[in-house]
């Protein structure tokens, strides 16, 4: 029986952790080594960097960082954010990342989806979607929501089904980083129609979200972020706060994230497993 897996996403913006509402807004949350380590002693399954700029400015920043959190973190990594070339792939691989995650690349150009996969393997290779629903259809957008690509979720997500791609990373605009749960719609149209890995990510804030999409159908995989950077945060898990770039007031000030609790990995994983569902359990807080 496979394991559901739970995949911790952290946005990337400089130097720093930084989260947001819908993907925008976003808030300076600390140094994101150190929540990738730390959230992978707690139980994750994969961690997911993403950088969020990157395609705005037609760059990939991140293979220091990716090289760095190889070295501390032993679980799967997958990195995304302006990959536009086969050398870019091969850059991050080299880097120390195990998957890459391509949006805007794939939307110019769908026969990429088809090389890429094809040269590293579909197991490498991620397609990030982000959906919109707009006047009752699911829309996929680039640049953090910005940009309708012209496509809908579900065509695009079996074309990229058919280009040989390995996994769909379908991240809920409407949802994230709002604490509302997962959209469970969104989730239905797809999964009903995809043969592929689905990680769906966007919403989470308690456990009862996770079981919520759980009650509706299986799950291969999760993605989640606020209820854990939060959640580490209320639990005065990160030392490593201090940063001059970006919007640092939340940290500065030492808000609390009450809204968030302070669930983790390991909570979660241990709320899903009692409830009788198959996840990778390790004794660790």
């Amino acid at each position: 029986m496979k394991h559901i897996r739970i995949i911790p996403k952290l946005d990337i913006k400089g130097p720093n952790l930084v989260k947001g509402i819908h993907l925008e807004g976003l808030r300076v949350l600390g140094n994101p080594e150190e929540y990738a380590k730390l959230l992978s002693e707690m139980g994750a399954d994969e961690i997911i960097y993403q950088d969020t700029v990157a395609s705005l400015y037609g760059r990939n920043s991140l293979n220091d960082l990716v090289s760095k959190t190889a070295r501390s973190c032993f679980i799967p990594l997958t990195v995304g954010g302006g990959i536009r070339s086969i050398e870019d792939i091969k850059d991050l691989l080299k880097a120390g990342a195990d998957k890459v995650s391509i949006n805007t690349a794939f939307i110019n150009n769908p026969s990429f989806a088809k090389e890429s996969s094809r040269l590293f393997g579909s197991s490498t290779i991620v397609a990030s979607i982000e959906a919109i629903n707009y006047e009752g259809e699911f829309l996929a957008f680039t640049d953090n929501g910005r940009e309708y690509t012209g496509k809908k979720v579900l065509d695009w997500v079996l074309e990229l089904q058919d280009c040989g791609v390995g996994e769909i990373l379908l991240t809920s605009v409407d949802n994230e980083g709002t604490g509302d749960g997962y959209n469970l719609d969104l989730y239905r149209l797809v999964k009903e129609k995809l043969e592929i890995p689905l990680i769906f990510h966007g919403g989470a804030k308690e456990p009862k979200h996770f079981l919520d999409l759980l009650n509706i159908s299986d799950v291969d995989a999760f993605g989640a972020s606020s209820i854990f950077h939060y959640g580490l945060l209320n639990l005065n898990r990160i030392k490593n706060k201090s940063n001059d770039h970006g919007n640092t007031e939340y940290l500065s000030k030492n808000i609390s994230f009450k809204d968030f609790g302070e669930f983790t990995v390991t909570s979660v994983k241990e709320a899903l497993s009692n409830a009788g569902y198959n996840l990778r359990i390790e004794n660790k807080k």
